[in-house]
Order: structure tokens, then C-alpha cells, then sequence
């Protein structure tokens, strides 16, 4: 929560006291983002700026006696360039040329220097920022080329009467503007580039968290059906070959069947609940090697004896790896029910220093029946595997029958059960 408030706000300090933002440029750059991909027009700054350069000129003029009065002319001519900047986000390349003519024909008829150049400045950098480095050097080239021209051969020519030749201290000036204009553009536009790479990361990084996070629900949701729904195919075959029969055994197979079939009803309630409220605990513990003695007596429902031996001390395990220990054990146990037509099956859980290794061994055949699966069950046992950094081997013994083995780390800082 203080994480998201801290994003609402620009986020925490950086080392030098400044506010991330100005990270990637200015507040009202990114705020600039916002409004040209809504197709609004940047209304209030073009309105700050028009002021500011009526305003700003007046006083400078006043410093300027030697250049041209600004008149209604003048006002035009300055109230046009900063109108344009109206369409900067837009149409940054005819901006740029436009807000350079402005200036050059201000300056050009002889009308005091002053925050005229400040119009430039926008245009360019919005041209430089939206990815046209060429117009903008483009513009602000033509700016610097034109006032050479004015200032050093056409001056003779052009208001005001008795000009002389500008000196080239004053050409200096005029010529830092320009570097800085180009500069502070290029800074902003690898600024902007950086922040919209971070950005396009952030967003596949929140994609990938989507994928796995749907890929888990999904394995987990398999790993509860498959089991459940394989008991209760073998039930109910049960059932319908007792009916008549025995009808006995045919009411217990279908006791078996309502258990079953409310335990998965009530772990994929589980399982939806975290998907619906990911910020809230899930209101029952998740399934761990404790409840191997459950699967023991489900599998022994299907008619499937399995004998379990551990092996070394016990510890406690992470919640991760207890749920997948207990997962992996279910799916090997299902599809010793699916596949194999031996009814004996043996678990051993061997408790390691830093691993938990797991064995389920079945005597075969394998029948090639398939009840009710995807075909999925293997896939998701190594899966679950690696994500914890463990492995999986599956496949047929020598003797014939199959055998599955996990490995699973789970580090040294186990605690062990008193």
C-alpha cells in the first residue's frame, strides 16, 4: 500500500533529493504523454508561454532601445509563434520550422532579443523528444543561418535605420542558445526513450507474472480434477458392474464417489478464491505430505494398495515444497490408477539434508486406458519440479512397471518436527 501511494505521488526521493519523475523528463512531459494520447491539446502551457514571452518581450525592449519598438506587428508575430505550440504534440516537424521563421522574422525586422527564443526551444525539443532529431536540427540550423545573415550582411538592409553589425560576443550568445536547445532536446529524448523502455518492461514483466500466475492456477486446478475425477471414473464403473450384483458394494463405491467429489469441489473453491482475492489468505491450509495417509485410503477406494515408506527424519518443509511434494505424489498415484494394471504401489519419501526425494514405483502393465486425462499430469510434475529448482525422472523399470522420482530441494533452514 505505502508502494502504491509512494507511485501516486512520483514515488520516493532520488539520492539527489530531486523527484524520480525528473528522471525521464520533466512533470509536465509525462503529463504531456497523457494528454496527447487522449488527443487533447496542450492548452495550459501554450497559454503560460504566450504570456510569458508578451510579458518577458515588453521588459526586454526596455533594455533595447537601439532595436525596433514593439508594436502591434511584433505582437502578432510573437502571439503566432506561441499559438503554434498549441499542435507540438501533433505536428512537432512544421511546428519546429514554424516557431524558428517566427523568431527569425522577429528578429529580422528588428525587434529586441528576448524570450522570442524561448518558442524555439519548445518547438525543437518537442520535435526532438517525438523522434524528429533532423527537423529540429533542421529549424534550429535555419534560426542560427538567418540570424547570421541579419546580423553580419543583411542589416543594411532592414529596420532599424543606422544598425550596425552584430558583434560576435553577441553571436556567442545566440549560439549557446542553440547548443542548449539542441542539448537539453537530446537529453529529454533519451530521458523519454529510457522511460518508455522501462515502462514497455514493467508491462512484460507484468504479463509474464499473468502467464505464470494463470499457469499455476491451471496446473493446480489439473492436479485436483485429474485425481479426483480418475476415482471417480473407477467408482462408478464399480458401481455399475455391482448394481445388480452386489448392491452393497455398489452404494460404497458411489459413498466414494460423493467424498471424492465434494473434496475437489471444495480444493477448486480454494483455488478459485485466490484467484478472485489475490491479496487474501486462502481460508484453508494447502495440501502438504501430512495428508499422504488421505491419498493412501482414495487410492485404496479404486482398489489400489499402496505401501508408504519414510525414510530419515522428518522436517518441516516450505509451504511450496510440501504442496508440491503432496501434488506430485497425487498425480503418480492417479495414474498408476489411469494406466497400470498392477493394483500395488509403493512411496518413498526419503527426507535429505537440503532435498526431499520422492519415489512412487507401480509393477505394471501398463492397459493404455485412459480415465478421463489430459495427458498433462507428467508436464505439470516437472513443472512444479523446476520451479522449485528440483527434477523429475519418469519412465518404465527394467523389471517392467514405471517409476517416478522427484527430487526437491528444500535447503538448509528446514525446521525439524520436535
Amino acid at each position: 500500500m505505502d508502494e502504491q501511494r509512494e507511485h501516486r505521488r512520483g514515488g520516493p526521493l532520488l539520492p539527489w533529493g530531486g523527484p524520480p519523475m525528473w528522471r525521464h523528463g520533466p512533470p509536465w512531459w509525462n503529463q504531456r504523454d497523457e494528454a496527447a494520447e487522449g488527443g487533447r491539446l496542450p492548452w495550459l502551457t501554450t497559454l503560460f508561454l504566450t504570456v510569458f514571452v508578451q510579458v518577458g518581450s515588453k521588459f526586454a525592449a526596455e533594455g533595447q532601445l537601439d532595436r525596433e519598438p514593439l508594436d502591434p506587428i511584433a505582437r502578432l508575430i510573437l502571439l503566432a509563434g506561441t499559438a503554434s505550440l498549441l499542435l507540438r504534440h501533433r505536428h512537432p516537424v512544421p511546428v519546429a520550422y514554424f516557431t524558428a521563421g517566427t523568431a527569425l522574422l522577429y528578429l529580422g525586422a528588428g525587434y529586441p532579443y528576448g524570450p522570442v527564443l524561448i518558442t524555439v526551444a519548445v518547438g525543437c525539443f518537442a520535435a526532438v523528444v517525438s523522434g524528429h532529431r533532423r527537423a529540429a536540427w533542421g529549424a534550429v540550423g535555419m534560426l542560427w543561418a538567418g540570424h547570421l545573415l541579419v546580423a553580419h550582411w543583411l542589416y543594411r538592409w532592414l529596420p532599424p535605420d543606422g544598425d550596425n553589425a552584430r558583434t560576435w560576443g553577441e553571436e556567442t550568445v545566440v549560439a549557446v542558445w542553440v547548443v542548449a536547445i539542441i542539448a537539453v532536446s537530446e537529453l529529454a529524448r533519451v530521458r523519454r526513450e529510457q522511460w518508455m523502455k522501462e515502462r514497455a518492461e514493467r508491462a512484460q514483466a507484468a504479463k509474464r507474472r499473468a502467464d505464470e500466475e494463470r499457469l499455476r492456477m491451471a496446473r493446480e486446478l489439473h492436479d485436483v480434477l485429474a485425481h479426483s475425477i480418475s476415482v471417480i471414473n473407477v467408482q462408478a464403473g464399480v458401481g455399475l458392474a455391482l448394481l445388480d450384483s452386489d448392491p452393497e458394494q455398489a452404494r460404497t463405491a458411489l459413498t466414494t464417489i460423493k467424498a471424492a467429489s465434494k473434496e475437489a469441489l471444495g480444493e477448486v473453491r480454494q483455488v478459485l478464491d485466490t484467484l478472485r482475492a489475490p491479496g487474501d489468505a486462502p481460508r484453508a491450509p494447502a495440501p502438504g505430505l501430512d495428508r499422504l495417509p488421505e491419498l493412501v485410503q482414495q487410492a485404496a477406494s479404486t482398489g489400489l494398495t499402496v505401501d508408504v515408506d519414510t525414510q530419515g527424519r522428518a522436517v518441516k518443509l516450505p509451504p511450496g515444497a510440501d504442496l508440491a511434494a503432496f501434488r506430485i505424489v497425487q498425480e503418480a498415484l492417479t495414474n498408476v490408477v489411469r494406466h497400470s494394471g498392477s493394483r500395488h504401489a509403493r512411496v518413498l519419501v526419503r527426507y535429505e539434508k537440503t532435498a526431499l526425494t520422492l519415489r512412487v514405483d507401480d509393477d505394471g502393465p501398463a492397459t493404455g486406458a485412459d480415465a478421463g486425462g489430459s495427458g498433462n499430469g507428467l508436464a505439470g510434475m516437472r513443472e512444479r519440479a523446476a520451479a522449485l529448482g528440483g527434477t523429475i525422472e519418469a519412465g518404465p523399470r527394467p523389471d517392467g512397471g514405471f517409476r517416478v522420482t522427484a527430487v526437491l530441494p528444500t535447503g538448509t533452514q528446514a525446521q525439524e518436527n520436535e
